[in-house]
This record gives structure tokens, sequence and C-alpha cells, in this order.
């Protein structure tokens, strides 16, 4: 694995490879948020394409998330054999022929085969840039996640104002999301080779705990915070447009700026969410966080009307988006090497719990009531978060991989 660089973190002094895998990975990032900003944005015109009902939806986004749970474990078999490089480039690749056989689907049935494809696809990716991300974070001796985070949220922003933009102009459904699965491919293509490889990173010792035997209490509290922050990061990625066309009487194009609204705070946060961590302390960072996304979920849940329902969704985004990867960040800390791979891919399943509640149950209490009591599902956890803050770390600067780190209080 390439050394630790906290006795010299200025950027001049890395090593090359590492420079360019974090560059890398920031565009495998921003490719997953983008395509996802498309499938999800795209949710109501699909809807009325095959003649969906919310009910329907719920149950693709279940069966999504099952299948993404399916891809993670499917990334670290990949991982373990060959390499999280070579998972994440075939996450890449399944995402793109996904696309297109979304883009094509003459029908329901194939249509939900597609997006089952695609969920696979999602796990895969999810976990092999995590993987990365914290390898090359090891590497670089201190906290730099976040800015991984802020690179999906920058092009979930971009997929979500380019659904707007087509929607605008009255561009097809099927063509907006083949032009994204080409977009894929070429970013697949030309990042995946700039990603650390065996020697660089799952080739170092492991100076950290086996995967197998870090506590039990510390890999579970992590994981139901990676499953509330998910939750409540889905509902609104999934539900935000439909809350403002169906609830709110929105246009479909205003729709569409909800998830931009929020994922253009998220941006800002995990920009500057480096800088928070290592100034303040994870602890603090997460409790300030989850306080502001409450904030913003209230004024979600009382919108009067979609604009309203917009400042809500990003003022929630200022904040909850940062919680996901300062827990990548701390569970990193506990092992290195091959191992890495497995602790994170078996942490990041907890993401797609979060998926089927942040989904699945607040589309639940859509079908059964309104979105309007559904989104008091997401305020419920962010509030939740506040007290989870307890189990990070105080400490303001992230250990080399060879000093594991303690146990939360």
């Amino acid at each position: 694995m390439l050394p630790p660089q906290s006795q010299n973190p200025q950027l001049g002094a890395l090593a090359p490879a590492l420079r360019a895998a974090r560059a890398a990975n920031s565009v495998a990032f921003a490719l997953q948020g983008f395509f996802l900003a498309v499938i999800l944005t795209e949710l109501p015109q699909q809807k009325d394409r095959f003649g969906l009902t919310d009910g329907m939806i719920v149950a693709l986004v279940a069966i999504i998330s099952l299948l993404a749970g399916a891809g993670s474990v499917t990334a670290e078999r990949l991982a373990l054999r060959w390499s999280s490089r070579t998972a994440l480039r075939i996450g890449l690749g399944l995402i793109a022929v996904s696309g297109v056989a979304i883009a094509a689907a003459p029908d329901k049935i194939a249509l939900f085969i597609a997006l089952g494809v695609y969920g696979v696809a999602v796990g895969i990716v999810d976990a092999g840039t995590n993987m990365q991300a914290v390898f090359i974070q090891h590497g670089y001796g201190r906290f730099v996640l976040s800015s991984f985070y802020a690179a999906w949220s920058a092009g979930s922003i971009v997929g979500a104002l380019f659904v707007s933009a087509l929607e605008a102009l009255h561009v097809p459904v099927w063509a907006a999301v083949l032009v994204a699965a080409a977009v894929v491919l070429a970013g697949c293509l030309g990042a995946g080779p700039r990603l650390l490889g065996t020697d660089e990173a799952e080739a170092g010792p492991a100076e950290g705990e086996p995967a197998s035997s870090v506590p039990t209490k510390v890999f579970l509290l992590f994981g139901v915070v990676i499953a509330l922050a998910f939750a409540i990061d889905l509902a609104v990625g999934n539900w935000s447009a439909l809350y403002l066309k169906d609830e709110l009487l929105s246009s479909s194009a205003t729709a569409a700026l909800a998830l931009a609204a929020y994922q253009g705070a998220s941006l800002l946060g995990r920009l500057t969410g480096d800088l928070w961590v290592r100034r303040f302390g994870p602890r603090a960072v997460v409790r300030v966080a989850a306080a502001v996304g409450s904030i913003g979920l209230v004024i979600v849940v009382a919108a009067p009307g979609p604009v309203a329902a917009i400042l809500g969704f990003l003022i929630a985004g200022i904040g909850l988006p940062v919680i996901a990867p300062l827990c990548f960040s701390e569970a990193g800390q506990l092992t290195s090497g091959r191992d890495l791979d497995a602790l994170i891919a078996r942490l990041n399943l907890f993401n797609y719990a979060g998926t089927l509640v942040g989904g699945a149950v607040v589309g639940g209490i859509a079908d059964a009531a309104n979105l309007r009591a559904g989104f008091a599902i997401p305020l419920a956890f962010a509030l939740a978060l506040i007290g989870f803050a307890r189990i990070f770390h105080t400490r303001t600067a992230t250990p080399s991989p060879s000093t594991p780190a303690a146990e939360p209080a």
C-alpha cells in the first residue's frame, strides 16, 4: 500500500499514482451520482410511459436495493480475487450496459429486468469506490474522504439538471438515458486504468485487525448510522421529484430541481467537510450536520408549495450528506489490505438496508396516505442521528492505518 503522507501532507509531495487515483476515483463517484440522478429524476416520466403505480415503484426500489446488496457482496469477491480497481471497473461497465437496456425497454417486464441489472451494478460500484477512497485516504494520512462524496454530489447535480433541461426540450426518456449510459462508459474507460492497483492497495500489510476481528458493536453502530443516512438520502432521491409533482402540483422540470437543490447543498457541505472534520472532529461535525438536516426536513414536511419544499431540501442537503463518508472513514482505520476490502463491502450492505427503508417504507406510506406523511420518516431518522453522533471520535486528525483507532466512546 502507498505509505501514509502525514509527515508531509502537501499535494506536491504525494506520489503521482496517488494523485491520479484520487482524480480517477472522484470521476467514478461522479459517474455513479450522475446516472443515479438521471434514473431517479426520470421516475415521473417512466411512471407515465409504462403506466406504473406508486406501489410498483415501491417494489422496484425494494428489488433494486436487494440486488445492490448482492452487488456489494459480488464486489467483495471480485476485490479479494483480483482488486478493488477491477471490481469498480466491472461495476461501471455494467451500469453502462444496464442503461442501454433501460433506454431500449419495450415494456414493464424488460424495464424491471434492466433496472435489476442496474441494481447489481450500483452495489459493485458503491463498494468499489469506497474501497478505493479509504485506501487513498490511507495514502494521504489525513481525512480526504468527504471530497469523493462531493464528486458524487457534483455528478448528481449534473444528472438532475441534465434531466430538467431535456424535459424542458421535450427529449424522449429513452434518449436521455442512452446518452447518460454513454457518458458512464466513456468515464469508465478514461478513469479506470488510473485507479489504485493491487500493488498500491490490497497488497499492503494488514496493520490493523482482520475484518472478522473488528468488534461487532463498533461494526453494527456504524452500520446503523450508514443505514439511517442513506435512508434519508435515498428518500430524497427517490421521492423528491414525485413529491413536488404529485403532492405540490409542480411541473416535471421544476420537480427535478428538488434533487438538484439537495445535491447542490450537499456539494458545498462535502467540499468543506474535510476541513471541518480536521478542525472540529467527526463527533461535532455529525451532531451539527444532523441538526441542520432536521431543520431542512421539517420545512419539507410543512411546505405549502414547491418553492418552500425546494428550500427545505437545500437546507437538509447542507448537513446530512456529510455523515456517510465519516462512517467509512472511521471504519477504514480498523484494518487495511484485503481485509479492508471485505470490511468496507460488508459495511456497505447497510447502505441498502437504508435504501429499502428510504425508498420502500416512505413509498409505502405515500401509497397508503401521501408523500408529505412519507417524508416524516427521514425527518425522524435525522433526529436520531443527532444522538448517534456520540459514537464518533472527537479527534481532529486521521491516524495512520498502522495505528488502529480506539473504540468510539
